[in-house]
């Protein structure tokens, strides 16, 4: 990973604390968050410049983006690195967000939901999406086993047969709270090989082991 990698990606998760960070020094000497800032201003896409987002957007989204099966979309989790996903990548499809956080709402689609994923049920019927993304949510928001278990069965209800879950996690041992094996609800969807990547599951070169695993309802 470049220093820049480092400090985007330190950036995205808040892991930088200091006098630095306050906004107008930041205008004054980080030319970075200058060209963050105008993005954001002219509501351009700003995507989080990271190797394992590259791959996710350039190869993963472009995928999917391109199935004619894939018609209803879930993105879960939501941040200013998210906003231009619907539009840069599913304009086409019926495109959801979701996130438990209510100040997220202004980076989801207009098809947003302001709930936790594991009360999906409530807001939509089952069988209702063709493809769940839910990166890094496992490790962040979902750190208890029945949080795992109610999330992961959430999407099991919400897949059509022969729907796709995306779930991109870090693996490493403070990201992990629960051992992916160990979720039963999750381990009713079978594992499914990426056909771009040739494996179900794929560890990005990055030192946070950014992980995906590609899962279909069968």
């Amino acid at each position: 990973m470049s220093s820049h990698e480092e400090h985007v990606y330190a950036r995205a998760t808040g892991s930088r604390r200091s006098a630095a960070r306050h906004p107008f020094w930041r205008v004054l000497h980080d030319p970075a968050y200058r060209t963050h800032l105008l993005r954001h201003l002219l509501r351009q896409p700003d995507p989080l410049e990271t190797s394992d987002r590259i791959l996710l957007e350039r190869v993963i989204f472009r995928h999917y983006a391109a199935a004619a099966d894939i018609q209803s979309v879930l993105f879960v989790g939501c941040d200013w690195y998210t906003r231009h996903y619907g539009r840069a990548y599913f304009p086409s499809k019926n495109y959801w967000t979701l996130d438990c956080d209510p100040r997220a709402r202004k980076f989801g689609a207009r098809r947003h939901l302001v709930a936790p994923l594991q009360a999906l049920g409530a807001h939509l019927p089952a069988a209702y999406f063709d493809l769940i993304i839910c990166n890094g949510v496992y490790g962040y928001g979902l750190v208890s086993r029945e949080d795992c278990e109610l999330a992961f069965a959430a999407c099991h209800r919400g897949l059509r047969p022969g729907g796709h879950l995306i779930l991109g996690w870090d693996d490493i041992a403070e990201r992990r709270p629960v051992p992916l094996e160990d979720i039963q609800s999750l381990a009713r969807l079978g594992k499914c090989p990426f056909e771009p990547l040739g494996t179900w599951r794929f560890r990005t070169d990055t030192p946070y082991r950014h992980t995906y695993d590609f899962y279909r309802l069968t």
